[in-house]
């Protein structure tokens, strides 16, 4: 679902991306870890183009991203392709970005009337199924500021899938919320992963990564470092910086 070769991206002239090789299999969860400024949230950014990238390619679904390659060179797209794009892949972020003048429901039916052109009836009778698998469906009426931060991060998930993405992004999801609602929101994540959804987490919750993940990649200073089956890079890491980040957070 998503290959990554040779991903440079520079932000005013420092390289946060170091050439990046990754693949990511339709229906895996690929979880990754790593300090503050490793480049991860970098990354997921660049999978949607919401970065453009310095240097490499990167397709998902077999689809270049954000670029058309001619005679080895590439030129970015238009805006309107690029949007075309996007509507393939899901994000959900570290803050929620409801709009709150909205309710949960209006907050879901939002892109897929406006994008896709989507009849508002079909819309909203996906949205309340889509509520309900978050368990939200009695909070369909509220607004984001009478709703918990766990609910919001789950109606920011149903808003991503009202989109019907091929791909999930997530970017450290949980981080924002207090600890008593961590865990209402990994079960939607759980959930997703159990239905097949390819999912790429930026997560710093180890025991998720463990449970759910087909792959655990360790990065730092905008390289992979280390990349495994969860419960072996967990367990037992290769590298000497994996080992030392693992003994800081574990």
């Amino acid at each position: 679902m998503v290959r990554i070769r040779g991903l440079v991206k520079r932000f005013a002239g420092r390289e946060v991306l170091s050439g990046i090789d990754l693949d990511v299999p339709a229906g895996s969860v690929m979880c990754i870890i790593g300090p503050s400024g490793s480049g991860k949230s970098t990354l997921l950014s660049c999978i949607n183009h919401l970065e453009r990238i310095d240097g490499g390619r990167l397709w998902v679904g077999g689809e270049l991203v954000g670029y058309r390659e001619y005679k080895g060179r590439l030129y970015e797209l238009p805006e309107r392709q690029i949007a075309g794009m996007r509507q393939k892949v899901g994000m959900v972020f570290q803050h929620f970005n409801l709009f709150p003048h909205m309710t949960a429901l209006q907050n879901i039916i939002e892109a897929p009337i406006r994008v896709k052109g989507e009849p508002a009836a079909t819309a909203k009778r996906r949205a309340m199924a889509l509520l309900e698998r978050v368990g939200l469906a009695a909070k369909h009426a509220s607004f984001p500021a009478q709703l918990s931060g766990g609910e919001q991060q789950r109606v920011a998930i149903a808003r991503a899938l009202a989109m019907e993405p091929q791909l999930m992004l997530f970017d450290e999801p949980t981080s924002a919320l207090d600890p008593e609602l961590v865990g209402e929101v990994l079960a939607v994540m759980k959930d997703l992963a159990r239905s097949g959804m390819t999912m790429v987490v930026v997560t710093h919750e180890l025991a998720f990564a463990r449970e759910v993940g087909d792959e655990l990649t360790f990065m730092d200073a905008g390289l992979v470092v280390e990349r495994g089956r969860p419960r072996d890079v967990l367990a037992a890491p290769q590298e000497a910086r994996t080992r030392d980040f693992l003994s800081r957070v574990l």
